[in-house]
């Protein structure tokens, strides 16, 4: 038996440039990609502020589980990737106050840089729903 594949999309303008989705839902999982902190007008939001950027982040996974039938609390694994990893812990926190009750398993790693240098920190989430 196959599974049922559902797209999410968040407008990013590198969805349709690159072939990719926000986030796929493949029976009970669904998979966010690394997400970084654009705005609704494509440009980057709290430059050189990793506390503005993780907010934004996590705003963007929110719609895209929300938009294929899960929420922040169906997620089981987190992935922060940091271009400054003495930024963790001001992004932690941000972390802590979203999934402090639901916990998820969680990757904190640096890279050298991203797509747009700007960009502090892009943000990934796996999660699993409850079937229906």
């Amino acid at each position: 038996m196959a599974l049922t594949r559902q797209w999410g999309s968040t407008g990013s303008p590198y969805e349709s440039r690159m072939g990719i989705s926000r986030a796929i839902r493949a029976g009970q999982f669904i998979a966010v990609t690394g997400t970084a902190p654009l705005g609704p007008d494509g440009k980057t939001v709290g430059i050189g502020d990793p506390t503005a950027q993780a907010r934004r982040c996590f705003a963007i996974i929110r719609s895209a589980l929300e938009g294929l039938g899960a929420s922040l609390s169906d997620v089981v694994r987190t992935r922060i990737l940091l271009t400054r990893i003495e930024d963790w812990e001001v992004v932690a926190q941000v972390h802590g106050e979203i999934f402090r009750e639901i916990r998820p398993a969680t990757t904190v790693m640096q890279v050298s840089r991203f797509i747009d240098p700007d960009w502090l920190l892009e943000i990934e989430a796996d999660a699993v729903v409850d079937e229906a």
